[in-house]
């Protein structure tokens, strides 16, 4: 069996190394970027789902909320109808970053993809969907206490 997941890792952690270098200039470090736009492609996003998004725990959830709240990127409010809700949205500086982080986002896609017909994207993306599907039943059982049976 080949070594997918080792490419998938190293495709991941080079990609976020470029995005950590060129966002260093909006103050967003160690994948802050990642909330940013999940919270701007979903406004009033609840905390707990995004996380489940990002596939992170709560506590590292939480943490990166916290700094980009501080940093004024993103704001909590009140859910309409239950307080102890709290919705995230993107600030107007949210909103300003949010071009420059998709740009970013659109150009590491077409230079991941460079070489790749149309086709072959398209079998990628489905077979990548599968892989994370298969992955995410174990990340909620170990994330609940489980351990993985080996």
């Amino acid at each position: 069996m080949r070594e997918i997941l080792r490419e998938v890792g190293m495709i991941a952690r080079a990609l976020d190394s470029i995005s950590n270098i060129e966002f260093k200039e909006l103050e967003l470090t160690k994948g802050q970027y990642l909330y940013l736009v999940r919270i701007f492609e979903h406004p009033g996003i609840i905390q707990e789902k995004l996380a489940e998004m990002i596939k992170v725990d709560r506590t590292t959830a939480a943490r990166a909320i916290q700094k980009l709240e501080i940093q004024g990127f993103i704001e909590k409010k009140d859910d309409e109808s239950n307080k102890k809700i709290k919705r995230l949205f993107t600030t107007e500086k949210g909103k300003l970053a949010y071009p420059f982080l998709k740009r970013e986002g659109d150009h590491s896609n077409s230079v991941a993809l460079a070489g790749i017909t149309e086709e072959e994207a398209e079998t990628l993306f489905q077979l990548l969907q599968r892989v994370r599907k298969n992955i995410e039943v174990e990340w909620d059982s170990v994330k609940k206490g489980n351990k993985r049976d080996y």
